[in-house]
């Protein structure tokens, strides 16, 4: 155990009274409880459809097959970001074209996309990484002008905003991630949002066997080929109770973020990844670049403080670099310079100034 952890999930006796609750229903698969937390999520992001599932990585893949992405298609993704990014393209049996990112944000080198558009591309997911937003203006202008469909890994992003557009509400299809580093954690999960009515029914159905109407009414049928990739009721109540202080706890972290980079700022041996212009951050993780970040973190972690790296380079393993089915576009030196220096900071609700400023003067004293 870590003196000052990376992270603490919120779970108060609120959260523990609500899943309770859910266990002496005797309702313990997808029910009431998890239409409550997607039609929370959904009021809170303005997007009309939002369905809960089983984790963001098979949200991900549902956004691509009901896009209609299969084999002889491409899809355009980052390099730096959690392989599920990528792996979900392979899944559906399309190819996966792998992009450069931008160090300065991390986010997708939108340059790169557009250079790695060709006439098999089908859709992009790029990556609103740690809470960062997406320039959705960049974005919007690559889709008009090419066609593709555009699918949000919003993993890390419930909360942030653009142009004041809650992430969630911009993309064809975004899909968010609940995994317990999540600060709306359901342990496992994951929430999908869309605008558009046909892909939403699409996934509901795909997402439960392939049933068309309610299991439990007469008439019911399987029309389509599904799966199972629900979200029970006991998981969505940790959410569900946890939502009704989604807005004190973004304050609480944009504060604990705004404090660490007050902390930071001048120091030329720990660098600040930017803000996407017009964009509002929901700070998942809140990472700096170092010099030597192994030997940082290393030295972190015995002092009691947990760190972590950012996230992967894909190129830099074999699922990837070793694959038929992946084609690398470029030198992808921004993401290797990302891996490489990226280190996370803990960051978690509750989080005082003086174990900030604890954190702040240790990896001062590391970087030399």
């Amino acid at each position: 155990m870590y003196r000052i952890p990376l992270i603490k999930p919120f779970v108060t006796e609120e959260v523990l009274a609500k899943v309770r609750s859910v266990l002496e229903s005797g309702h313990l698969t997808e029910g009431p409880v998890a239409r409550e937390f997607e039609k929370t999520i959904g009021a809170k992001v303005g997007a009309a459809h939002c369905l809960a599932v089983s984790s963001c990585t098979t949200g991900l893949e549902m956004a691509l097959r009901a896009l209609g992405v299969g084999p002889g298609d491409e899809v355009i993704v980052p390099d730096y970001t959690y392989p599920a990014t990528a792996s979900v393209v392979n899944i559906v049996g399309a190819g996966c074209v792998i992009v450069d990112v931008d160090p300065a944000t991390m986010l997708i080198d939108y340059d790169a996309l557009e250079a790695a558009i060709t006439p098999r591309t089908k859709a992009a997911i790029p990556v609103s990484l740690f809470g960062n937003p997406l320039d959705w203006g960049r974005l919007a202008d690559i889709k008009q002008r090419t066609g593709i469909f555009l699918v949000e890994d919003a993993a890390c992003a419930l909360g942030s905003s653009y142009k004041g557009v809650m992430t969630g509400a911009l993309a064809d299809i975004s899909v968010f991630s609940h995994h317990p580093r999540k600060f709306i954690t359901t342990g496992e999960g994951g929430t999908i949002t869309t605008e558009n009515d046909l892909w939403a029914e699409w996934m509901a159905s795909y997402k439960h066997f392939g049933l068309r109407g309610n299991a439990s009414r007469l008439g019911s049928d399987f029309f389509r080929i599904g799966t199972n990739y629900k979200l029970s009721d006991v998981l969505a109540g940790i959410g569900v109770a946890q939502l009704k202080h989604m807005d004190e706890l973004l304050t609480e972290r944009r504060a604990l973020a705004s404090f660490y980079r007050e902390l930071f700022s001048g120091d030329a041996k720990i660098g600040l990844p930017e803000i996407t212009q017009q964009g509002e951050h929901s700070w998942q993780t809140l990472c700096v670049y170092v010099e030597e970040r192994d030997r940082v973190m290393e030295q972190m972690r015995a002092e009691g403080i947990e760190v972590q790296i950012g996230t992967y380079a894909l190129s830099m393993h074999p699922a990837f670099n070793d694959n038929p089915a992946c084609r690398l576009e470029g030198g992808l030196a921004g993401s290797r310079y990302a891996f490489g220096h990226a280190l996370a900071l803990p960051l978690f609700h509750g989080m005082t100034r003086a174990e900030q400023t604890e954190v702040a003067q240790t990896l001062r004293k590391m970087v030399g």
